[in-house]
């Protein structure tokens, strides 16, 4: 079993969290940023206490082996999790497409993750310069991007997406970033409408 694996939920199916595929996905807690319009607060603290085993979950998708198509590992920040590299090895075992969510907060964890996945779905969140005022972290852009830019770089089939709050995010903004983003190699962004009733800063909501 992973070690130090923290599991904060759990969805059996889904259609949406994996392109064109029916997937479980295994939300993981903790994260190393605070986005102001974040819809999981409750997952961003590592507490520890796990809502349900890794064994459980494995238990289940054995019994969905024909039945899902894949499973999606999201949070939270699930490159934060030591457990996952292991994670990953055995959902791949037991005959699944394996989906991961980021934000690429760490680019160092997320290359040798990259020969274990089938599509990754990546939040960017603005422009590199911009990150600090969303994330409430100095120098969270420059890691984001690199981390754009070797998923890019990987051949893996990949999503980039970002998070449209009316109080944060431009047109202009959002055009400037659309442009940055082509200058990486990436043909287009999905623009996803944020749920500002679960906004982490209260004001946003």
């Amino acid at each position: 079993m992973p070690d130090d694996l923290r599991i904060g939920g759990f969805t059996r199916l889904t259609t949406i969290d994996y392109p064109g595929e029916l997937a479980a996905v295994v939300f993981c807690q903790g994260c190393p940023w605070r986005c102001r319009y974040c819809q999981n607060g409750h997952l961003l603290p590592v507490r520890g206490a796990k809502s349900l085993s890794w064994e459980e979950i494995l238990g289940f998708l054995r019994r969905r082996r024909g039945l899902l198509d894949a499973v999606v590992f999201s949070g939270g920040e699930p490159t934060l999790q030591r457990g996952l590299p292991a994670a990953l090895r055995q959902v791949r075992r037991l005959g699944f497409k394996i989906g991961l969510h980021t934000a690429g907060p760490w680019p160092e964890r997320l290359v040798p993750l990259l020969p274990h996945l089938d599509w990754v779905g990546m939040d960017i969140k603005t422009t590199p310069a911009d990150y600090p005022r969303i994330t409430g972290v100095p120098g969270s852009g420059e890691r984001a991007w690199r981390s754009a830019r070797l998923l890019r770089e990987s051949g893996v089939a990949c999503q980039f997406r970002v998070t449209v709050h009316p109080g944060l995010t431009s047109e202009s903004l959002l055009q400037e970033l659309e442009e940055q983003l082509r200058g990486i190699g990436v043909d287009g962004v999905t623009r996803q409408e944020c749920v500002r009733e679960h906004c982490l800063d209260e004001n946003l909501r």
